[in-house]
C-alpha cells in the first residue's frame, strides 16, 4: 500500500496530512479487506452478491487526521 496518495488532500476539509490504513472485511470466509467490485450489485438466490467474472480491486484507505474524513482509492487488482 502506498503511504499517501501523491499530491492529495482531504477531499473534505482540504488538509494535507492522511494517514494510511485500509476497509475491514470480518466476514465469514473474508481475507481480512475489502475490495471493490466493478458493475453493479447483483444478488444471487441466497441474497450474496453475484461477483463471478467481474474485476475486482484491493480498497485503499486513507483517513484526514484533521477531520476523520475517509479517501477510498482503488488502484491494484485484487
Amino acid at each position: 500500500m502506498d503511504k499517501e496518495p501523491r499530491g492529495e488532500r482531504c477531499g473534505q476539509c482540504g488538509a494535507g496530512e492522511l494517514e494510511p490504513g485500509f476497509v475491514e472485511d470480518a466476514g465469514e470466509g473474508s481475507r481480512g479487506f475489502a475490495r471493490w467490485v466493478a458493475g453493479p450489485l447483483e444478488r444471487g438466490i441466497f441474497g450474496g452478491a453475484k461477483r463471478f467474472g467481474r474485476e475486482r480491486w484491493e480498497i485503499e484507505a486513507f483517513r484526514c487526521v484533521g477531520c476523520g474524513h475517509l479517501e477510498l482509492y482503488a488502484r491494484h487488482r485484487a
